[in-house]
């Protein structure tokens, strides 16, 4: 495997960062996670406006986002694979060991890594943590994934691929690395960007591309909603066949199904979507 690393491509096993990089001492950094199939990105643009954001809520200097798709770009040539994780991680840089950060500048990692296609349907848990919706990196996709680790932790332990998280005021917010939608009556809504949760790329888009409303949900539907599905990078639309002991149907609903079809037809049509 060959990395970007900092200005240029280096083989996997000469691909380093200082141990004093901020985002490894502090977890001060960002990132993105682009599906890369044979080579060809989905809804690049979309992800580096939201690398923009993030950074710019870090306090971190704006990215050249020149050189970031330059680097995706030799990235994915340099390891052809037929679906991919391409990651993008943006850091603090070299600095002080403390919250304090150096004048050394930022450092950039691109890396993909072959994955596979995610099944129509998965199972969920509730977890008992909660997102802060007002806290400092609200909103932010930072490499500051923690907690992630240890909920995603509990959710395989029982049986299932992802953990959904409350936020501080009892509402439904959003996973471990997925947004969260439900059907009500037919009608499909999402916890809003107020509630805590991160404003996914794919959320937006199947959100416009399906009609769904954004809803301050309490946790609680979950126990009632029709139907349950995920968005993400990698997972697309995908249904919920279980939520915590309680079980959905086997196959994806009506609705949720629609939506699939929906979000793969706009999808290959327009590999770099727009909002809007």
């Amino acid at each position: 495997m060959k990395l970007w690393v900092n200005g240029g491509l280096y083989d996997e096993e000469a691909a380093r960062v200082s141990v004093l990089d901020h985002g490894l001492t502090v977890g001060d950094g960002i990132f993105e996670t682009v599906k890369a199939e044979r080579g060809e990105t989905f809804a690049l643009t979309l992800h580096l406006e939201r690398l923009t954001r993030s950074a710019r809520g870090l306090g971190l200097p704006d990215p050249d986002l020149d050189e970031v798709r330059r680097a995706c770009a030799a990235v994915l040539e340099a390891n052809p694979v037929e679906l991919g994780r391409l990651r993008i991680t943006y850091t603090g840089g070299l600095a002080p060991l403390g919250s304090e950060r150096g004048d050394a500048g930022p450092g950039l990692v691109v890396a993909v890594g072959a994955t596979s296609r995610r099944p129509d349907t998965t199972a969920v848990v509730t977890v008992p943590w909660t997102r802060n919706e007002r806290g400092a990196l609200t909103g932010l996709k930072t490499t500051s994934y923690a907690e992630n680790v240890v909920a995603l932790a509990r959710a395989k332990a029982d049986g299932a691929t992802e953990a959904l998280f409350g936020n501080t005021v009892g509402r439904l917010c959003e996973g471990t690395g997925s947004n969260v939608f439900v059907v009500l009556d037919g009608r499909i809504h999402t916890p809003p960007v107020s509630s805590g949760c991160l404003a996914g790329i794919t959320r937006a888009l199947a959100a416009e591309w399906t009609g769904a409303v954004e809803t301050d949900l309490p946790l609680e539907v979950l126990e009632t909603a029709e139907e349950v599905f995920l968005t993400s990078t990698l997972r697309d639309v995908q249904a919920v066949h279980r939520v915590d002991g309680r079980r959905l149907s086997a196959e994806p609903g009506p609705v949720t199904a629609k939506a699939m079809r929906i979000f793969e037809e706009r999808a290959a049509a327009d590999r770099d979507p727009k909002l809007g």
